[in-house]
């Protein structure tokens, strides 16, 4: 079975048809400038997961409102220098469980800043982002629809705004 339906030159190309709100665009540049306004630092804590070949830090940032977003922050013990970073976003459902977990990119030699979805994680995948901002009149048990009757409340917009501060 195939893993998609057109040939990879059609797939470069391809646009699909959408209709997006007229003032898409600057619903989020406004909600990007919006946070860019609690720009603290980033907070980097050594974290001693008793691994020799990768160093590990507890990082803590500024999301959306300011909230704090935690992840972890996987580097090659080895490192010298800058590096690429790879940036993980888990999505709906998803802690950043624990450092042993991630591996695959500081092993390959990349920096690897995995990130809490907020509100997000279970017994398996442990997460430390919660989401302080209510749910809204139409909430069903969960976050995915938390605040969905108005965009501007709406839990996606914090998430999205995690992940591009991330």
């Amino acid at each position: 079975m195939p893993l998609m339906d057109l040939p990879l030159e059609e797939l470069r190309g391809y646009l699909p048809d959408r209709e997006e709100p007229s003032d898409f665009d600057a619903f989020w540049a406004d909600t990007l400038k919006e946070a860019r306004r609690h720009d603290r630092a980033p907070v980097f804590t050594p974290y001693d997961a008793c691994l020799t070949e990768v160093d590990v830090y507890d990082v803590s940032f500024p999301g959306f409102g300011g909230d704090p977003v935690a992840g972890w922050l996987l580097v090659p013990a080895s490192a010298t220098g800058p590096l690429p970073c790879v940036v993980g976003f888990l999505g709906y459902g998803g802690g950043r469980g624990f450092p042993y977990e991630w591996l695959t990119w500081p092993s390959a030699g990349y920096a690897h800043l995995l990130m809490d979805t907020r509100g997000q994680g279970g017994s398996l995948q442990p997460g430390a982002t919660g989401d302080p901002h209510g749910s809204g009149g139409s909430s069903s048990p969960g976050m995915v629809t938390r605040g969905i009757e108005d965009p501007a409340d709406y839990y996606y917009r914090r998430v999205f705004t995690d992940a591009v501060r991330a």
